[in-house]
């Protein structure tokens, strides 16, 4: 398994949800799926807008504590750079 940060919106400039899975493909079909109690599924978090992938776990939770930090206009920055249109990218992983 690879490790991975991803974020989660809930719309174009929407909601965002910034998670860390071993298993990027499980964790985001959870979501989408509202099989994850909690903020994702209360608020309606299901877009795959951005994700990273990593060799191991500890570097991945150190990059997500690391945007967790980050002020909203870094993270919709971030998230444009690599997909200006807000594509959802579920099907580019699956």
């Amino acid at each position: 398994m690879q490790a991975a940060i991803y974020i989660l919106a809930s719309q174009r400039s929407g909601t965002l949800y910034i998670g860390v899975t071993s298993n990027l493909v499980q964790r985001i079909w959870q979501h989408k799926n509202d099989q994850v109690a909690g903020f994702t599924e209360k608020y309606g978090v299901h877009i795959l807008v951005y994700y990273e992938l990593f060799d191991d776990i500890v570097n991945a939770i150190t990059r997500e504590k690391q945007l967790k930090k980050w002020n909203r206009a870094w993270k919709i920055a971030l998230i444009e750079k690599q997909n200006p249109e807000w594509q959802d990218l579920w099907p580019t992983i699956i």
